[in-house]
């Protein structure tokens, strides 16, 4: 029950963080990556922000002996660059230039602009169940 009480908690934070600092906005993403443009620098706050709490979070993850609702960590392993890495980063990329949205912040707009946010969310699904059924 712990375990479920701390995911809600971490996704009710991220997507406050997400709502608070404008990145559930797709316009402020898309002006991140107009650099010959109107250029928004908010996104780079956001992430520089970001890796402070992480910084820490990883500082402290090393200390412990396991985490506070598991009975060990799961990290990845890392594998180096191969090709489903580039092609997903590719895809991702491409999604998130032409829709404004990633994952995360396109969960949140289902709350905040679902109209905008639901063939997103839609699109994002189908992308996952043809990658799984394309390795099966």
């Amino acid at each position: 029950m712990i375990a479920i009480i701390l995911a809600l908690s971490a996704g009710l934070l991220f997507g406050a963080g997400l709502a608070v600092s404008g990145m559930a906005n797709p316009a402020r993403v898309q002006g991140f990556l107009d650099l010959f443009g109107q250029w928004d620098p908010t996104l780079a706050f956001v992430m520089a922000g970001a890796m402070a709490p992480m910084s820490l979070a990883w500082v402290l993850a090393r200390r412990m002996t396991r985490p506070l609702a598991e009975a060990c960590f799961d990290l990845p392993k890392t594998s180096g660059v191969d090709r489903n890495l580039v092609v997903g980063a590719i895809l991702f990329g491409s999604g998130w230039g032409i829709g404004g949205l990633c994952p995360g912040p396109a969960l949140a707009d289902l709350i905040l602009a679902p109209q905008q946010a639901g063939l997103f969310v839609l699109a994002a699904f189908g992308g996952m169940a043809i990658h799984r059924f394309a390795l099966r």
